[in-house]
């Protein structure tokens, strides 16, 4: 039998189980236990150890791929670690993509409201990366050919790879699921991406829709609306303190001029169980 703790950030939903409760074969299990009708149901699996300072994840995705870092998947570990005791409000989450420190804050019930630094914005397409040469500064509104039409992308990372694409309306349910597989298996991406269908509804505020690699459509990503921010200040289009209205809830995103990004938004956990392996 394997302990989890189900959690979710603004309906982007995870699985949290001990990494030393993981089976050795990661894969056939992810996928099941994701099931959302043959399994627990999630958009991911956040295997979690002790550090000295904090907790490291380690995030396996629905499809059993393994993904560089979540915000909201780590915000979900943070709350988890200040709900059960063991670490205090501030501590530091170690991900892949590197250290990411975060302040918790108890809402009430199994509620938490958390800010995160999510470190700096990496915009060079050798970083990011892009499959762009020669190398640029910024990819910013490159037009890419998407199934026979003309899509213009600005591609970012914080710590996993983003692109944002620019609509004048919330996109609708069947250009996610033309758009979104495509881009994510674009060449153009050598390691697949993230996309993120972005609307400017004020200076202050972004409407965004979500193509996750490795899951597909999600209510919410957390690195998915910061970098939607940052794609949006890039261009020209938006300041730098946001809300990003995602469908499953509200987040706020800040990029000071020279700084880091810094996120912050609720989560919950939901329940707790048990898996026979």
């Amino acid at each position: 039998m394997i302990r989890f703790t189900k959690a979710h950030g603004i309906g982007n939903d995870f699985l949290l189980v001990a990494a030393a409760d993981a089976p050795a074969e990661l894969g056939d299990w992810a996928r099941r236990l994701c099931d959302r009708h043959v399994g627990v149901g999630a958009d991911g699996i956040l295997l979690h150890a002790p550090e000295p300072d904090g907790v490291r994840m380690r995030l396996i995705n629905a499809d059993g791929g393994e993904a560089e870092i979540s915000a909201n998947g780590l915000r979900c570990l943070a709350g988890y670690m200040v709900w059960s005791g063991a670490r205090p409000p501030r501590h530091v989450v170690h991900t892949a993509a590197g250290p990411r420190p975060v302040e918790v804050e108890a809402v009430g019930g199994t509620r938490f409201r958390i800010a995160t630094d999510l470190g700096e914005a990496i915009l060079e397409s050798a970083r990011i990366p892009v499959a762009l040469e020669p190398p640029a500064a910024r990819v910013v509104d490159h037009p890419l050919t998407v199934a026979g039409e003309i899509v213009h992308v600005t591609a970012t990372s914080l710590g996993n790879p983003h692109c944002a694409v620019f609509l004048d309306a919330p996109a609708e349910d069947a250009l996610l699921s033309r758009t979104g597989p495509v881009l994510e298996h674009h060449p153009f991406f050598p390691r697949r991406t993230n996309v993120e269908f972005v609307s400017v509804v004020s200076r202050a505020e972004l409407r965004v829709r979500f193509w996750e690699r490795g899951v597909g459509y999600t209510r919410a990503s957390g690195t998915g609306s910061a970098s939607a921010a940052v794609a949006a200040i890039v261009r020209g289009v938006a300041d730098r303190r946001l809300r990003v209205v995602c469908d499953g809830g509200v987040l706020e995103v800040e990029w000071p001029e020279g700084a880091h990004v810094r996120q912050t938004g609720e989560v919950e956990m939901v329940f707790e169980g048990d898996w026979r392996a």
